[in-house]
């Protein structure tokens, strides 16, 4: 077993609970502000939409690492287990995480769309090679 992936891994999830406080830290002031009652019987999102895009931002950051980074957690434990987590394999991997830092950050702080869709479809390139190098692995050469 290759366990140097597993930092990547780490480090992505470390990212994901940063988001989740922030999202929290910006979002329960912003209710409290408006004082907006939740109510459970409006359509899922609707009050939610009424906040600050600024306070959005964030909650749609958090439910982003919640989405594609869950392939990248399969193929980064796949290579753990094959042994493949190391050289390019882990380069590829810290790239991937790296990006997701910065796409992180501009779409909670900033949020120009091209920025985001530019870097989201980055990390997806590098994602989809450590997907297919893994497939190659399980397969064969």
């Amino acid at each position: 077993m290759s366990t140097d992936i597993l930092a990547p891994v780490v480090a992505l999830l470390l990212l994901t609970s940063v988001a989740w406080v922030w999202m929290y830290a910006t979002r329960i002031p912003a209710l409290v502000k408006m004082g907006m009652k939740l109510d459970p019987y409006l359509p899922k999102g609707q009050q939610m939409s009424e906040l600050p895009a600024r306070v959005r931002w964030k909650a749609d950051n958090y439910n982003h690492l919640l989405e594609q980074p869950t392939m990248f957690y399969a193929i980064a434990l796949t290579m753990a287990l094959l042994g493949t987590g190391e050289g390019t394999n882990l380069t590829l991997a810290w790239t991937y995480v790296c990006l997701r830092v910065i796409h992180t950050l501009q779409q909670a702080l900033w949020n120009k769309i091209e920025v985001r869709f530019t870097l989201f479809t980055v990390s997806s390139l590098v994602l989809i090679t450590m997907v297919i190098r893994t497939a190659l692995d399980v397969w064969g050469r």
